[in-house]
């Protein structure tokens, strides 16, 4: 089939690229490359795909169009032009801490760049969107797991503002115009090759230089980490798993480890893989941060069989490994 992803320069957006490619779909990636954070490691993203691919006699299956979301009539004409059958729709501004002091670039990205992707969908007659979601959707509710059942009507940040929104045009598109949306709840991803905002990179590159760490809520925090590789089997699972007429062809899911891990035991792993003790500064609770993350996954299992592989350990243990290489710290 041929597949549009968006965001294909990000950290998971790559990932599920390359695996589409590899199974033997035609894949255009599209990114606007912009600067959150350093570009060079988005473009080594998309090296490392067409290194693999071309090792596997695939390269034909990928293409790259850099374009910004925002762009209504470009968008509109790469519908039109490549007519795909199926869109997974990764691109969006992350960060909670960011949105505090940079709202309209999530107004831009993710709530623009969202209704240029329903309309694509719509006046071409894509048979699935799949899209991310978030789980900080859920805000700081006090009851464990989070089902998609839950209310979500309180959302703490505007990046879990924007999110909640992505939803519901979703929503109204798969009641209006009968096209298939499935919205994803990502719980804390990690791995190779992930976002240098995030605590994995931020943690492990300050215990190797033997800088502090800054540790919030004093570490009485509680997250769903999730392995990327297990992301990426759910996304490339999840999108031949079409809603039907059944569900007003709108599905939501969540994707996470359904295993929460205290923060200290998450920098006990990092410390450990990196073999070397962190200095803490301990701080107050963030603006916009929540208390904790931790996914209900039964529909997800019911619906294709989701089951995470990757552990905590065995994953910290390769993303350091992975951090050592790409800053040439080992071979």
């Amino acid at each position: 089939m041929k597949f549009l992803v968006t965001g294909v320069a990000g950290f998971i957006g790559s990932r599920v690229a390359e695996e589409l490619a590899l199974q033997g779909h035609k894949v255009v990636g599209l990114d606007n490359l912009n600067d959150y954070y350093d570009p060079k490691l988005k473009l080594a993203r998309l090296e490392r795909i067409e290194k693999l691919l071309a090792q596997h006699n695939a390269e034909d299956n990928f293409r790259f169009i850099k374009m910004d979301l925002a762009d209504r009539d470009g968008i509109a004409k790469l519908f039109a032009d490549e007519q795909f059958q199926r869109v997974i729709h990764l691109a969006a501004q992350a960060g909670v801490r960011y949105s505090i002091d940079n709202p309209m670039a999530y107004v831009d990205s993710n709530l623009v760049g969202m209704m240029t992707i329903l309309e694509g969908c719509r006046h071409n007659k894509v048979e699935h969107l799949v899209y991310a979601s978030s789980s900080s959707v859920y805000g700081n509710q006090d009851k464990v797991p989070f089902s998609e059942d839950d209310r979500v009507d309180h959302p703490i940040s505007l990046y879990a503002a924007t999110k909640k929104a992505n939803e519901l045009m979703a929503h109204t598109y798969s009641h209006l115009y009968k096209l298939p949306t499935t919205g994803l709840r990502f719980f804390t991803v990690y791995g190779p090759w992930g976002r240098p905002d995030m605590a994995p990179w931020l943690f492990t590159k300050a215990i190797i230089a033997g800088s502090p760490i800054k540790v919030f809520n004093h570490g009485k925090l509680m997250r769903d980490f999730t392995y990327i590789d297990d992301i990426v089997a759910g996304v490339t699972g999840i999108q031949n798993a079409l809603p039907t007429a059944q569900s007003a062809y709108y599905a939501l899911f969540n994707i996470g480890n359904n295993k929460p891990v205290n923060l200290a035991d998450f920098i006990a792993s990092i410390e450990t893989a990196v073999g070397k003790q962190a200095q803490k500064e301990y701080l107050p609770m963030q603006p916009g941060d929540v208390y904790q993350t931790y996914a209900d996954t039964e529909r997800l299992d019911k619906a294709i069989s989701f089951k995470p592989k990757v552990n905590l350990t065995e994953g910290i243990q390769n993303f350091v490994h992975w951090f050592k290489s790409y800053y040439g710290e080992i071979s």
